[in-house]
């Protein structure tokens, strides 16, 4: 749209009215009016237009659509806050590659930490997806310059999973604090942090297909570094399916290792950097962290695995589309294998539950039976389409994920919801709730169950201790002990969720929660 690009000239015009906004992490931790007259009156936290890093039309046409359809006035404000949210605060620069001007480059930042999460920055986007078309011009370049930079950074360090700005953007890179070895070694310059996550490398997949399927957009994947960097994430997860020890004994060398110097055991890995040992002739492939940036305890992930398994198979279709039919094939292969392997090796039997997924396993037998709140979750299988929400063994993995028997299923009266080890027991992730609605489903009808919806709502609105952004974890007793103010991704993915009942539910929406 011509009108988006008139109003990122005029972001551009008052850059020096920007460079006084106030600190977001300050900002957001604070109320602001006009608040929204419900029964939390909740606050209004969109910065000034002048202070928004970036503008999308139809972002704002869908805020204003909504306004007429929800009716709760604390939801309304609530999704009126989040939505934008990565567009308003997170997109810290946009340019083009110093060597090749026709290719577009979007530094996005996670919130209040300062740096480009392969994860985060694929998820911030996809919450715009549902506006994302031919015509969305400021949206597809978006999507553009986040897939170029990722399509960079895997060719560069393709283990590590959040990066630096670009040399171009002129911004200064900045210290995560930490103390790490990591073979092969990273350049601090380039690289924020190196923790190898399976999920990361399927983030990317996943971004590359939904601009694919949204905009038909074939040629911009055969102008840049795209196919270099699908095979630099295929060779990254074939090279992390190693077993620990070889047919004789030995120990295998991995390509990857990790250790930190921490007081924390989620940060570091054990066994000198490499981590539990995994069993041969499972064909799963390692992850050595989670989502959550949590070290795993048995390396086989199994929803990393489901997530890699369901992107291999969508963006094999571009490399079809390309003519690159090797590397097509192989994606899909590996996706099928790794399907049969999760169902082999991820299904297990529960005596009270029968047949469920674990979360982690090693081959050996050893399997960890929780879920971590952070998306690729057990939780979320449907979300990604790996499966159906009502297939048998997910539903019996949903009952035992929404009730006590998940040692980390934290329950209270502000709000119940999955937490993980990151936040420590007694923490529910918001993340985890829009999840919930985002899959709520019935095995004996198909249809989705609006009280479960109307609940988990309820409790989200509740959360914010009156701000009107939604935080990484709430203590469920207290909704003034929070972390994160400013987490940006979470803020989205409410907004998408509310997009997605509006089309499916939209009933729902007209309900009060006065």
């Amino acid at each position: 749209m011509a009108f988006d690009m008139f109003f990122i000239i005029l972001l551009c015009i008052t850059a020096l009215t920007a460079a006084q906004c106030p600190d977001y992490t300050s900002y957001s931790s604070t109320p602001h009016g006009p608040f929204s007259g419900g029964i939390h009156n909740l606050s209004y936290q969109r910065p000034d237009p002048n202070c928004r890093t970036y503008y999308s039309a139809y972002t704002e046409a869908a805020i204003i659509r909504l306004k007429s359809v929800i009716i709760d006035p604390d939801l309304s404000r609530l999704f009126e806050n989040s939505f934008p949210n990565t567009l308003d605060t997170t997109v810290k620069w946009t340019g083009h590659a110093a060597n090749n001007s026709a290719e577009e480059l979007a530094f996005v930042i996670t919130g209040d930490i300062d740096a480009m999460w392969l994860r985060d920055s694929a998820n911030q986007l996809q919450s715009y997806l549902p506006l994302l078309n031919t015509t969305a011009t400021a949206l597809s370049s978006l999507y553009r310059g986040v897939i170029n930079l990722q399509s960079r950074y895997l060719l560069i360090s393709p283990y590590c999973n959040a990066f630096q700005p670009p040399i171009e953007s002129g911004l200064q890179p900045n210290q995560n604090g930490a103390s790490d070895t990591v073979p092969p070694h990273y350049d601090p310059a380039i690289v924020f942090e190196c923790k190898y996550e399976l999920d990361s490398l399927a983030a990317f997949l996943e971004l590359s297909t939904n601009y694919y399927t949204a905009t038909g957009d074939l040629s911009f994947f055969a102008n840049f570094q795209w196919l270099d960097a699908v095979r630099a994430v295929l060779n990254t997860a074939t090279s992390m399916a190693i077993p620990t020890y070889a047919p004789n004994g030995s120990v295998n060398k991995l390509p990857y290792t990790f250790t930190r110097s921490t007081p924390d055991g989620l940060s570091t890995l054990n066994n000198r950097g490499t981590g539990n040992p995994v069993q041969s002739g499972t064909t799963l492939l390692r992850s050595s962290f989670r989502p959550s940036d949590d070290a795993t305890i048995f390396q086989f992930l199994i929803p990393s695995n489901m997530i890699f398994a369901r992107t291999l198979s969508t963006a094999s279709l571009i490399a079809s589309a390309l003519n690159a039919t090797a590397l097509a094939n192989e994606m899909t292969s590996l996706s099928s294998t790794l399907t049969t392997a999760i169902t082999t090796h991820g299904i297990i039997s529960d005596p009270t539950h029968g047949t469920i997924y674990a979360y982690e396993v090693d081959g050996y037998g050893s399997r960890n039976m929780m879920d971590d709140a952070n998306i690729p979750s057990l939780l979320s299988a449907p979300f990604f389409r790996y499966l159906s929400a009502n297939d048998t063994v997910y539903q019996n993995t949903r009952n035992v994920l929404l009730s006590a028997d998940n040692p980390y299923f934290m329950r209270g009266p502000i709000i119940s919801a999955n937490g993980g080890p990151h936040d420590t027991p007694g923490y529910a992730w918001p993340m985890a709730s829009i999840v919930r609605i985002l899959t709520s489903s019935s095995t004996s009808s198909g249809d989705d169950d609006n009280d479960e919806i109307y609940t988990t709502l309820k409790e989200l609105v509740a959360s914010t201790n009156g701000l009107g952004l939604l935080h990484e974890s709430i203590n469920t007793f207290n909704a003034a002990d929070y972390t994160r103010p400013w987490f940006a991704w979470v803020n989205g993915l409410f907004g998408q969720m509310i997009l997605d009942l509006e089309k499916r539910k939209p009933e729902v929406l007209a309900r009060s929660f006065g």
